[in-house]
């Protein structure tokens, strides 16, 4: 997550525009490329010695503070030792303690003790400190345009991550939007628009909250490059800055980097639930994002529909909630049941509630804790085929 420090933008009264990086930025990025490549196989702390050195270019300072926390992400690390370090320095200064012959003497026995050479032994007494980490290559090839995107990225995120409310309009690609917001338990209420594959998303932001605001954020944040693959998007978001409340807004000409395509299943919770309830319910089918619902004119997406082969009258929609209020809960039955739609299973994450209160009345609800319980699933559908 960007700093408040690196978060740089203009703008007057309380309208904000990111300083995102361009084209006009490509000559100093390049360099800063490089340095990054020269540096591989050698100490971070050399690299970062470097990096506090001006480039052989014009940089801005607070652009290129962010450019480098980009690439210090992507590049990573590794540790060079020949011996585990906690192993190499209990070893060195217990023999240390005990002996009083020279330091040379010391480490010449404890090297050959471990099977290792002298300088072997040195370069692991603190290779696990991230100064002493070894500089890895980038794991892809990045160019001066793609560190320019994922910088712009970064930046818009970190003036996500610090909102009170955010509303989205998209063209395209709004149900991917949707099931992230789904997925990642954001408070999100979605309006259809009179375009097919248009909707409006009004998403509570993580200032918003009671706690969970640095993981609530990202997860909104994530949202971005989503976003970038849209047909048109426009972003508009009240956002908390040290000492003001400014609004921002993005839209589909802004240079953020886009999202990989999506995986089936982007949560580990939903993708077990689903394994998990195949197996304890072979008799029911288990259907993947059914079709969107018009409730009071808003429209829900369940995550699955749970139908019985033999009794497709017997079918049951099912929602997993991460980040809740009971206001959010309330809200969401009663879409359901604007809906007509009686047979809802919720299954409630509850270390992830955000404000005090019970749950609403009449709620069919499994609660869960990392992992939903799919037989309690199946013996509360059949419980209810029974009564």
């Amino acid at each position: 997550m960007v700093p408040e420090s690196l978060i740089s933008y203009s703008g007057h009264d309380d309208r904000v525009v990111p300083r995102f990086l361009g084209e006009h930025d490509h000559v100093w990025m390049r360099a800063l490329l490089d340095e990054f490549a020269r540096f591989v196989g050698r100490p971070q702390r050399e690299l970062d010695e470097r990096l506090r050195e001006p480039l052989p270019c014009e940089s801005p300072s607070g652009k290129r503070a962010l450019a480098i926390q980009v690439l210090r992400r992507l590049s990573g690390q590794q540790r060079r030792a020949a011996v585990p370090p906690p192993s190499a320095r209990a070893a060195l200064f217990g023999e240390a303690a005990r002996a009083s012959a020279a330091r040379e003497t010391v480490l010449a026995n404890v090297a050959a003790r471990l099977g290792t050479t002298v300088v072997s032994l040195e370069d692991s007494l603190f290779a696990d400190l991230p100064s002493e980490r070894l500089v890895v290559p980038i794991e892809a090839s990045v160019s001066p345009t793609q560190l320019a995107l994922r910088a712009n990225l970064a930046l818009a995120q970190a003036f996500i991550s610090r909102a009170a409310a955010v509303a989205v309009e998209v063209e395209g690609n709004a149900r991917a939007l949707v099931r992230h917001a789904k997925l990642r338990g954001l408070l999100c209420t979605v309006t259809p628009r009179s375009d097919p594959g248009s909707a409006r998303l009004e998403i509570s932001g993580p200032l918003a909250l009671f706690r969970h605001t640095l993981v609530y954020g990202r997860a909104l944040g994530e949202l971005l490059p989503l976003l970038a693959r849209c047909l048109r998007f426009r972003l508009r978001a009240v956002c908390v800055l040290p000492g003001r409340r400014v609004t921002l807004e993005l839209g589909s000409a802004d240079p953020i980097f886009p999202a990989l395509e999506t995986r089936l299943y982007d949560s580990l919770v939903e993708e077990r639930f689903a394994r998990d309830f195949r197996r304890a319910a072979p008799d029911w089918d288990v259907i993947r994002e059914p079709e969107p619902i018009a409730a009071g004119g808003t429209l829900v997406f369940p995550d699955f529909a749970l139908q019985h082969r033999q009794h497709p009258g017997r079918r049951w929609l099912l929602e997993i909630v991460g980040f809740w209020t009971p206001g959010y809960l309330t809200r969401k039955l009663a879409q359901y049941r604007a809906a007509g739609l009686p047979n809802l299973i919720l299954c409630i994450d509850e270390q992830r509630n955000c404000a005090d209160g019970d749950l609403p009345d009449k709620a069919l609800v499994v609660r869960y804790k990392r992992r939903v319980d799919a037989a309690a699933v199946h013996r509360l559908l059949l419980d209810r085929a029974s009564s």
